[in-house]
């Protein structure tokens, strides 16, 4: 077998069969393939696509390329949850002591933030003593005993994905759709759930622009995980506007809070519950969403998800007692007030924009190198939908020294109009 043909394959349209393409990423790996000739493959496949068995053969090949992660020892169905990325997006950080606080169980591994988009790993360690690295047995341990865990991923988990999304960084091809699907896919399976729950943003803040690319990407991941048998459900969420009202590390541990004590803001609460209500049913503890929306929410009202979620930060080493005293977190320095310039509506706030601007207080990293500020952030006052008056605090910015760029990049974030604009929903569509 030679990389050459399984180029040539592809750029004529065909498709590969598995033994090909566990021939090219088994030896890409070890460097026997070299990178020109990968970046010829994946402009063929920009080009000319992959079907879904294409894309589930070349999902498991990535996911068995290095470790992969057993959680055979944690008892019950084990349910993964992934986000796209956005801004402000706390979701995990709420869905899986909610749906631990129920009975499902929860192990996961997350990833840090690049770019506009916020890293699960940097919120948490906004905590005190938190710490994100576990050994396999007290990661185990930690699941059976309280029902949760959350470490960062192993330095040797889907090694191909690690190189080849680096050389499509570099060569132009990281809009591929199979591409990201089988990137997003692998990691899934390598870290061993049993099901997973995908949340694709779509929007101004996310990756995937429109509905329909969004909707193509869902559906063939959905598409990948049934077909390597773990059952798979996406939802496409709203990402036009940042996700809340907090966008910072510890700004946005402070709202997981007040959603967990019930005082969350209505769209980021109802995208929770669609989440923990589809990891509910994909763990077996209900066969119909509308019986684990209930409990779930009434986890929420009698304090079973907040008290989950403290036995998680401190079974984890952290300091709990911000919860109720929210100044016990990083704080900034300056808090800056933006005011609207005129009477009106606000019609759109470009979450993409915010984002760059918390980045650039320091919030996020423009390389991965990048040193994170925990304290600094942006609060958004007034979300889409709401009428404002001139003079009205429409965004909070909390800095630490850095906020002449993120003042501008907030202000024109948000736009105003006379009259009330149509408010799209936060979730668009499930797919199963």
């Amino acid at each position: 077998m030679r990389m050459v043909d399984l180029i040539l394959k592809k750029r004529n349209g065909q498709a590969l069969s598995k033994d090909e393409i566990e021939f090219m990423i088994n030896n890409y790996v070890i460097g026997e393939i070299p990178d020109y000739q990968m970046s010829a493959f994946t402009m063929a496949v920009c080009f000319n696509g992959m079907d879904n068995n294409e894309v589930s053969y070349l999902t498991h090949a990535m996911a068995f390329s290095g470790d992969t992660v057993d959680l055979s020892a944690i008892r019950g169905v084990k349910v993964d949850k992934h986000s796209s990325g956005g801004v402000g997006d706390k979701t995990s950080l709420i869905v899986l002591p909610l749906v631990a606080s129920i009975g499902v169980p929860v192990a996961k591994m997350s990833g840090r933030g690049l770019g506009h988009t916020g890293g699960t790993l940097d919120k948490l360690e906004a905590i005190n003593g938190f710490k994100i690295e576990l050994s396999n047995d007290d990661f185990i341990n930690n699941v059976n005993e309280i029902g949760i865990a959350l470490v960062g991923q192993t330095s040797n988990l889907v090694p191909a994905d690690k190189k080849l999304y680096g050389l499509r960084d570099a060569t132009g091809t990281v809009e591929s759709i199979p591409l990201i699907a089988s990137s997003i896919m692998s990691k899934k399976i390598a870290s061993g759930a049993d099901a997973i729950v995908l949340d694709v943003k779509v929007g101004a803040g996310a990756f995937m622009k429109n509905i329909n690319d969004a909707r193509e990407l869902a559906e063939i991941m959905v598409s990948i995980g049934n077909n390597l048998n773990r059952k798979t459900v996406a939802i496409l969420s709203n990402m036009n506007e940042p996700l809340g009202y907090e966008v910072g590390n510890a700004n946005e541990i402070k709202e997981v809070v007040d959603v967990l004590k019930g005082k969350g803001e209505a769209k980021l609460t109802e995208l929770c519950l669609e989440l923990a209500s589809n990891m509910a049913v994909l763990g077996g503890k209900y066969t119909n969403k509308a019986e684990a929306h209930q409990e779930l929410n009434e986890s929420i009202s009698t304090g079973k998800a907040l008290e989950k979620f403290k036995e998680f930060v401190l079974a984890q080493g952290g300091n709990v007692d911000f919860i109720n005293d929210y100044k016990l977190l990083p704080q900034a320095k300056e808090h800056i007030s933006i005011t609207s310039e005129n009477d009106g509506y606000i019609s759109s706030i470009n979450a993409e924009e915010i984002g760059i601007a918390a980045m650039l207080l320091g919030a996020g990293r423009k390389v991965k190198t990048d040193n994170i500020d925990y304290a600094v952030g942006i609060t958004i006052c007034k979300k889409t939908g709401e009428q404002v008056k001139k003079g009205d605090v429409i965004a909070i910015i909390h800095s630490n020294g850095q906020h002449t760029d993120s003042i501008a990049k907030t202000k024109a974030a948000f736009e105003i109009q006379t009259s009330m604009p149509t408010v799209d929903p936060i979730i668009y569509d499930v797919i199963q």
